[in-house]
């Protein structure tokens, strides 16, 4: 988005605060033994210190948590460090050099900057008359034309693009096997959809499946194809795990996205919760 100074700042806010905003969240819930790649360490939550373990002398008590999950765990987004090819990470970077001493050098998860952008949701099955994509359907860039034209927007440079499949649907339902779509594949694009998107220059792209991309039946994630055009040769970050659901439903394509990784020095990527805002609905 383009830079504004502090009257405009100022100007934007009385009016959306104003009229009053609506605000999506796009995050999935925490929880032991939700859905995720097999890839990662689980989320795991506990309680070390629990209620009436100390009481204070007024009765007071506390309890306190301690939780642990793979940075690509739940929705999150992908550091440039997260993927390497032909031993490389993006900008040419060594990736054992990067990754020496066991934490990133480079790229790391610190290096995310919050993303307050123009966002797009290019709903595909919407513009196409289903309700979700085949299991393993690859998402063309044909698809992504033909949506973004019958939604009536357009995808421009530095924007956040979000793809919905459908998929996310499944998320909670079935049982975790279900959303993860091993046997069955999960759609989303391929390298030619991950350079249609490279073409126009988006500052970041998400999807509501749990590897973002296409995942042909039995094959996982044994090639990734679109991450390594997104990640590597363009500099584009990848955001998995959306909720798409209910902003799919309130036909909103267009949006403030609002996002803020946690500064976790070296890592690879982190667990976000993204944020589309919009004008409130006159009632």
């Amino acid at each position: 988005m383009t830079a504004l100074g502090a009257p405009a700042v100022a100007g934007w806010l009385t009016g959306a605060l104003g009229g009053g905003v609506e605000v999506f969240d796009l995050g999935r819930p925490l929880y032991r033994g939700m859905p995720q790649s097999p890839n990662h360490p689980p989320y795991w939550h506990t309680l070390p210190r629990r209620h009436g373990d100390a009481v204070r002398a007024d009765g007071g008590s506390a309890a306190a948590d301690h939780i642990s999950l793979g940075t690509h765990v739940g929705t999150h987004v992908d550091a440039f460090s997260h993927v390497s090819h032909d031993g490389r990470l993006f900008g040419g970077v060594d990736a054992a050099e990067a990754q020496r001493g066991g934490s990133m050098s480079a790229h790391g998860a610190e290096t995310i900057e919050p993303m307050f952008r123009r966002g797009v949701l290019l709903d595909v099955p919407g513009a196409l008359g289903l309700p979700t994509c085949e299991p393993g359907y690859e998402i063309t860039p044909d698809d992504l034309d033909l949506t973004a034209r019958r939604q009536g927007v357009d995808v421009r440079e530095g924007d956040v693009v979000l793809l919905r499949s459908g998929w996310g649907a499944r998320f909670g339902q079935g049982g975790p096997a279900e959303y993860i779509g091993h046997d069955s594949g999960v759609p989303g694009i391929g390298e030619a959809g991950a350079r249609w998107l490279a073409e126009r220059r988006v500052h970041a792209a998400g999807a509501d499946t749990i590897a973002f991309e296409c995942l042909p039946p039995g094959r996982g994630h044994s090639l990734l194809p679109a991450h390594r055009v997104l990640l590597v040769e363009h500099g584009t970050y990848i955001i998995e795990t959306l909720d798409l659901e209910r902003i799919a439903a309130a036909a909103v394509h267009e949006f403030l996205f609002v996002l803020s990784p946690l500064k976790l020095v070296g890592a690879t990527g982190s667990p976000v919760r993204p944020l589309a805002v919009t004008p409130k609905a006159a009632s």
